[in-house]
């Protein structure tokens, strides 16, 4: 496989940012290793690749990085950059994060989980199991649709202008609100004809778990998953807009002379630590940390929070293609899939709130595992993250 396909690839593990020279005094990254002779197919841990890829926080890119990788080979934990502008304090292991669409893969287990216990059919269809909630004229979506994106569900028409995100990053969504101002556009396209990735889909999920549980959301994914895993310092904050506990601040590039915007090297940035995630809801508003993310990927990947039967499709990808671009269509139900050098297939999800940007992957026999988080400071830019793609390589690529 050619470089710029592994690239292209990698990029499912690659959150959106920029990257250019430094800013500030330059953090250097403190890893923990531990590493052992390799029992499968994957290279060897890449000790200076991961270390570099890290180096050099703050930097106008990221203010804060920690990565961990695990697996059969070995492991290697690093830190580097402050916690937070004002003080200059390093960033320490074990900080909280907002970890954005990595939600989905939480959301996606406890429907999986309802469906092992019967109590849903991924073949039913959202109109069987939510009745109201989408327009008479739309056709038949089945669960199975929204989980691997193939729904025809459309998003909301809401501002991509940032300004108008400051300025409304303390309002309270509820699920139907967002869910009603989507379904008033008309369907994208007939389900099960092609791909496209929506936040749409998860609120459709998480609303689905709610109605079949009789209990909330947030409640049904502690109790099924947060606890049994042992997933400590993870929480779903409701409408809370305040991240509990140790964490790093992350911040948002803007121009010179946005409202409360504070000089950043070259640049400008706003503080974005505190703000609502209700916009997200079940696609994107849990608080986590790396060690929690990697408890959760190595229970999830051996089974032990979907059945084995019931756990495949997280690991498929439809037979479609992705709406609006022609190419194949990379998401499985609540995961992407990556094909890399050496017959390496990795499965995992980005996420990414503004001031931070998470990454979690592994090979499905766990001979690999890497989680990140950058407390990026464009983490929903247009273009690549430089630093997200270097951890995804150095982590799986040889």
């Amino acid at each position: 496989m050619k470089r710029t396909h592994v690239t292209a690839a990698l990029l499912a593990l690659a959150v959106l940012g920029t990257t250019a020279g430094t800013a500030g005094a330059a953090a250097a990254a403190t890893p923990d290793r531990v590493v052992t002779q390799a029992q499968t197919q994957v290279p060897p841990i890449n000790e200076a690749a991961l270390g570099q890829a890290i180096a050099g926080l703050p930097a106008p890119d990221a203010t804060a990085a920690e990565v961990r990788v695990g697996g059969s080979a070995g492991s290697w934990h690093g830190v580097s950059g402050v916690r937070d502008l004002r003080t200059g304090r390093p960033a320490r292991k074990g900080m909280r994060f907002r970890a954005g669409s990595v939600t989905k893969m939480f959301t996606t287990a406890v429907v999986l989980q309802l469906v092992a216990e019967g109590e849903i059919s991924l073949d039913g269809t959202i109109q069987e199991y939510l009745p109201g909630l989408l327009p008479a004229d739309y056709p038949a979506i089945t669960v199975g649709q929204v989980l691997n994106h193939t729904s025809g569900l459309p998003s909301p028409k809401l501002s991509n202008d940032f300004a108008d995100i400051y300025a409304t990053r303390f309002k309270t969504w509820t699920p139907e609100e967002y869910v009603a101002q989507a379904v008033a556009n008309p369907i994208e396209f007939t389900p099960g004809d092609w791909q496209h990735y929506l936040n749409i889909n998860t609120f459709v999920a998480g609303l689905l778990i709610e109605k079949v549980t009789g209990n909330s959301y947030e409640h049904e994914v502690t109790a099924r998953i947060l606890r049994p895993v042992g997933m400590r310092d993870s929480y779903l904050p409701g409408r809370s807009v305040r991240v509990r506990g140790p964490h790093n601040r992350g911040y948002q590039v803007v121009p010179e002379g946005f409202p409360g915007a504070v000089e950043y090297g070259d640049a400008h940035v706003v503080d974005m630590t505190e703000t609502s995630v209700t916009s997200t809801w079940a696609s994107g508003d849990l608080i986590s940390t790396t060690a929690d993310l990697e408890k959760f990927v190595n229970a999830l990947f051996r089974g032990e929070i979907v059945p084995a039967a019931q756990l495949e499709p997280m690991f498929t990808v439809p037979g479609v293609k992705q709406y609006g671009t022609g190419h194949p269509a990379v998401y499985t139900s609540g995961m992407s899939k990556l094909e890399l050098p050496g017959g390496i297939v990795a499965y995992g999800k980005t996420g990414a709130r503004y001031g931070s940007a998470t990454g979690v992957g592994a090979t499905r026999d766990l001979s690999r595992t890497v989680v990140y988080s950058l407390n990026s400071t464009d983490a929903k830019a247009a273009g690549q993250n430089q630093r997200g793609l270097g951890v995804a390589l150095a982590a799986f690529a040889r």
